[in-house]
């Protein structure tokens, strides 16, 4: 293979490996500014603020006395509070606290109060949570919500027929009335009443007036995301993509091609796409997939990693501030739930245990999510930070989760558990750790 064949290749991991950095260096920062905020609140103080491991690139410190750093290693990072015995270890430092006085020991995690510790270790999970709400509420601000009637914005390209224009208002399709968008169940039963048909009637007012113009079915077949690590990405299938045909099979609609694919039992499909004028032949196979179903279980079925779209942008109006805030809220609930979901059914043996991804299909996602878009991007890191803000509350020692179980324990017995057992107990923890951590690479790896 010739060096120039190379640069493509050498260049996408790159870009994969720089969108894996920037996204997990946005999560870790805040997250570790929620430790150091809420302890220099708290009276704790931090010696180190620490953006990434190993040699230190630079540093400043502030005139709290807090040395701030980036280090060579992009894969982390840490805040070292005053009397801890390493970076990270989350031990304390036993000979220097007893040369410290009672003031000086009020300001490490050792010798603050409960309620300190407790809200410094929880700030971390709590600034990841915080950080998805807000990123989901500026994503819903810049999205706007669907303009009531629905009207035609930006028209997307495609093979068939169009002659709606940008503001036409959608009356009537086929002489049904077009039902509210934001109604999904009205507006799906809507779609599944429209004819198959590769050209639809659609009786639309514009310039005041009323017409019927022709334009393509409601939800072709169109490619409006690729999901990463799927079978689609793998063929090359790219964000506006048409598909025309399946095994040399016409399909118009979207539920023609999901029909398709569900029923090929992970048999490859050659499929006829349309992009940008051009007709390309591709093959793909299906990828057996575990979906959630609205009672909490899930199923298994095959999926090409595709996401549908209508053929145009609906013409938006502005979110206000506290409805953006409001569904932020809720989808940050929504990821959070359905990940405790998946996980519990992944111990159970219901769903693979290939749904764990590793470091190495997180960053692959984090390329193929930044390369659709800035938003796909931060919607993938509003994602990110809810499953790091959860998992660091799993009751595991070296977690965040583990140290707020030690202080329950102090709570309530009066005293905190021994250094021995706090010893013990961490490496427990990080053994656990380290074990889950090759499990989830070994998928990388190995699953399809």
């Amino acid at each position: 293979m010739e060096i120039t064949q190379l640069i493509p290749q050498f260049g996408g991991v790159i870009w994969t490996l720089l969108a894996f950095v920037i996204a997990l260096s946005v999560i870790v920062a805040i997250h570790e500014y929620g430790h150091y905020i809420v302890g220099r609140w708290s009276g704790i103080h931090a010696d180190v603020f620490s953006l990434g491991f190993g040699p230190v690139l630079m540093s400043r410190v502030d005139k709290h006395g807090t040395r701030w750093q980036v280090a060579a290693l992009p894969f982390g990072g840490y805040v070292k509070f005053k009397g801890d015995d390493t970076a990270t270890s989350g031990t304390a430092d036993t000979a220097a606290l007893e040369a410290m006085t009672e003031e000086e020991r009020r300001q490490t995690m050792t010798g603050a109060p409960l309620w300190a510790r407790a809200a410094t270790v929880a700030a971390g999970p709590v600034f990841n949570f915080v950080l998805t709400i807000v990123l989901f509420t500026g994503i819903f601000m810049m999205q706007g919500q669907v303009s009531e009637p629905l009207t035609v914005g930006e028209l997307r390209p495609m093979p068939s027929v169009q002659e709606l224009q940008e503001g036409d208002v959608l009356l009537e399709i086929e002489g049904m009335p077009t039902p509210s968008f934001d109604d999904a169940e009205g507006f799906d039963s809507f779609l599944k009443n429209l004819p198959l048909q590769n050209s639809l009637t659609y009786t639309v007012e514009r310039d005041g007036g009323r017409q019927e113009v022709s334009g393509p079915y409601v939800y072709p077949a169109l490619v409006s995301q690729v999901v990463p690590r799927s079978a689609a990405i793998e063929a090359g299938m790219e964000q506006g993509d048409v598909i025309m045909a399946i095994d040399g099979v016409p399909i118009f609609a979207f539920d023609q091609l999901k029909q398709r694919v569900e029923s090929s039992d992970g048999a490859t499909l050659g499929l006829e796409v349309w992009r940008d004028g051009e007709i390309l032949d591709l093959a793909l196979t299906p990828k057996r997939t575990d979906e959630p179903l609205p009672d909490g279980g899930y199923h298994t079925v095959y999926r090409i990693g595709i996401v549908g779209g209508i053929f145009f942008e609906p013409a938006t109006e502005t979110v206000g501030p506290v409805d953006a805030v409001k569904g932020a809220v809720s989808r940050t609930y929504s990821i959070a739930a359905g990940s405790l979901s998946g996980l519990w059914h992944m111990i159970a043996g219901n769903i693979s245990s290939c749904n764990l991804s590793g470091p190495i299909g997180i960053a692959e996602t984090s390329g193929a999510m930044a390369s659709q878009g800035g938003q796909s991007f931060l919607t993938f890191i509003a994602v990110l930070s809810t499953a790091v803000g959860l998992l660091n509350l799993f009751p595991v020692p070296v977690l965040d989760g583990g140290h707020l179980v030690f202080f329950a324990y102090e709570a309530v017995t009066g005293k905190p558990p021994s250094e021995r057992a706090l010893r013990a107990l961490m490496s427990a923890g990080l053994v656990l750790i380290l074990g889950m951590m090759v499990f989830a690479l070994t998928n990388d790896i190995f699953c399809p």
